[in-house]
């Protein structure tokens, strides 16, 4: 007789391409962005320390405290609002010790449990559905005004997400993609100029190459002069010249290529796609409807996250300020990231006889 048993141990295909990745990423950051070390260590050694905590706790046990993450939440997105750090503007990070922490990247796993648990707790129907849009909309809000426009529409994305791995009339989806397009004006009005001008620049960024559209240009700049084996670490003229901003976030993907070529900005896809594909993998054998919708949701973040940093690093699309997973220097992003591949594992069910 078969019965369905949780993970106790982690999933050693998944972990190594983990580390190759955040090793990667070390060298590249040693090499572009040194002033980092060695505090950023301490961000690597606090993502893997919350990695392994998490991995010893059942989704299940998770879930029971869904209400209670969504709360917590929204209390941690309103802490930078009263007590955050303003870095250019932003008012997204709090300062602990040496470190800072962006609550907006912790709360996203958290939110995902909440939204995963509350969407298959009853059926769906349209008024269930508009509930949670309602619940979406205060973190979305909250991340959105401090302001952090990529991680909230990541937060959306994880919801569109858990809504494709549930079984419901999929014509509901047509009231979300009406009410998007009828809120869009209002969007753009609320945008910070800043955030018009990278919208402007994706359509023709010639139109102004030493502001909106110079980000996109040094970037195409940088993985168009790496060719085939790069230019070697430290070597890059547009990440060592500084003419690359943000070469170490944003534009990690670029400042890789252009040191390291195509050989190596390849490596970084392989394991990146590697990792979505064993994530396919949980999501088939998810332990329950809960834990199957929150693997979608994180699966549609981690994809739409690599795509949209590849795309905006080559021109393809607007820069947004998404960085890449596990190789992108974030602590926040790391640490979320971390945690939600713990999470992912514990989702996982196995037959046993």
């Amino acid at each position: 007789m078969s019965s369905v048993v949780r993970v106790s141990k982690p999933d050693y295909y998944l972990l190594i391409a983990i580390f190759f990745l955040v090793t990667f990423s070390v060298l590249v950051l040693n090499s572009i962005a040194p002033s980092l070390f060695p505090v950023y260590y301490l961000y690597i050694a606090l993502a893997l320390l919350f990695f392994i905590i998490f991995l010893q706790i059942d989704f299940e046990i998770l879930s029971v405290f869904y209400n209670h993450m969504y709360i917590l939440g929204v209390f941690f997105l309103v802490l930078p609002l009263i007590i955050g750090q303003v870095t250019r503007g932003a008012i997204r990070w709090i300062p602990i010790g040496p470190l800072t922490i962006q609550p907006s990247e912790i709360v996203r796993p958290f939110l995902l449990i909440f939204f995963a648990n509350y969407l298959t707790k009853d059926e769906i129907t349209a008024k269930r559905l508009f509930k949670a849009i309602l619940l979406l909309l205060l973190p979305t809000i909250l991340i959105f005004v401090q302001p952090s426009l990529g991680v909230a529409v990541l937060t959306v994305i994880g919801f569109i997400g858990i809504l494709f791995a549930l079984s419901f009339k999929k014509k509901y989806l047509l009231f979300v993609v009406v009410a998007t397009l009828v809120a869009s004006p209002f969007f753009w009005r609320i945008l910070e100029p800043y955030q018009r001008d990278r919208l402007i620049a994706f359509v023709k960024p010639s139109l102004d190459p030493s502001g909106g559209g110079y980000n996109s240009i040094q970037s195409m700049i940088a993985v168009g002069s790496g060719k085939l084996f790069g230019r070697g670490l430290g070597k890059g003229s547009q990440t060592q010249l500084a003419f690359l901003p943000e070469k170490h976030t944003d534009f990690i993907f670029a400042s890789t290529a252009e040191e390291l070529g195509l050989i190596g900005a390849l490596f970084v896809l392989i394991g990146l796609m590697y990792i979505l594909w064993r994530l396919t993998h949980f999501i088939d054998n998810a332990l329950n409807p809960a834990a199957r919708a929150y693997v979608s949701g994180f699966f549609l973040v981690f994809f739409v996250q690599t795509v949209v940093h590849v795309g905006m690093n080559m021109g393809l699309l607007p820069i947004t300020g998404v960085p890449l997973p596990l190789v992108s220097a974030g602590g926040s992003s790391l640490l979320a990231t971390m945690i939600s591949l713990a999470i992912v594992q514990r989702a996982k069910k196995v037959d046993s006889t």
